[in-house]
């Protein structure tokens, strides 16, 4: 036999499978009792379902404190050095008139910008205090989601560097909001849980309850089916034995499950479709 016979002999037998477990499929399908195979049953459940909005924001520091000049003045002596840690009311810098400039919070002393015996102006900014114990994100939200949001609200924070994720609270949510692009949003600023890791400048993704049922029926998505006018319905099992239709009502989902209002109630079976089309069409492009 030569080896485009074998070829040949080849492709015809393949085909001649497939050709006969289509057959059988087929078969099984006219044959097979109505409302059995071709379907499964799905149980609707009491579940809760929680949909959420995420907003990226920035990682920035609850205090902070630029040290400025009140009026011309020269300073005789610098009492901190970077680095120190300072509490609220401590001395800072001595003035030659024997004035004493004081921390205003509790922080870390950053970009000292003078000198001892240094001549000052007014307004110039001559040391920070920043406080790299307690942070917070500032984020933007879009004018459609600022609804869902109050001060004190609990929210879980994404740190996307270092793979974690903390508990924030809501501290503040602008009352103007800002445009950009066409597009209006609101500055919200989330106090963070302390994390020695956390760093200025770090980027976050805020996760925000927008919706939530409790409590409520529940279906897989895959198992809701819409008619020509796009309302929901799905497939109860009858005692002719082929799945009729039953309209119903839904609520929220999470783009899994369904919170079903109306039509079906917890502990009732629906039907969906196994898909033996797909098998077939599976079988003959391969």
């Amino acid at each position: 036999m030569t080896a485009s016979t074998k070829r040949k002999t080849k492709k015809w037998m393949l085909w001649s499978i497939i050709g006969i477990l289509v057959l059988a499929i087929a078969a099984a399908a006219i044959f097979m009792p109505k409302g059995t195979g071709a379907f499964q049953a799905e149980v609707a459940k009491t579940g809760n379902i929680t949909t959420y909005s995420n907003f990226p924001g920035i990682i920035d520091t609850q205090n902070r404190e630029t040290v400025i000049s009140e009026k011309p003045m020269q300073i005789c002596d610098i009492k901190v050095k970077q680095g120190d840690q300072v509490k609220n009311g401590d001395v800072l810098m001595v003035t030659s008139l024997g004035e004493n400039i004081k921390a205003t919070i509790n922080g870390e002393v950053s970009n000292i910008r003078i000198k001892k015996n240094t001549q000052v102006n007014a307004g110039m900014e001559m040391m920070k205090i920043v406080d790299y114990k307690n942070y917070k994100t500032n984020v933007k939200v879009d004018e459609f989601s600022f609804r869902f949001l109050e001060t004190g609200q609990k929210v879980n924070v994404s740190i996307n560097a270092l793979g974690k994720e903390l508990g924030g609270t809501i501290s503040d949510i602008s009352k103007e909001a800002v445009n950009e692009n066409g597009v209006s949003y609101f500055m919200v600023a989330m106090d963070l849980q302390r994390d020695s890791d956390l760093r200025i400048g770090m980027s976050t993704e805020a996760k925000i309850v927008k919706d939530e049922a409790l409590a409520v029926t529940t279906l897989p998505m895959d198992v809701i089916l819409f008619d020509d006018e796009n309302e929901p319905y799905v497939l109860l099992p009858s005692e002719e034995g082929e799945p009729k239709e039953k309209a119903i009502t839904t609520g929220i989902n999470d783009g899994m499950i369904v919170e079903v209002v109306s039509g079906v109630s917890a502990g009732e079976s629906v039907m969906y479709s196994t898909g033996e089309e797909g098998l077939l069409e599976e079988l003959f492009w391969r």
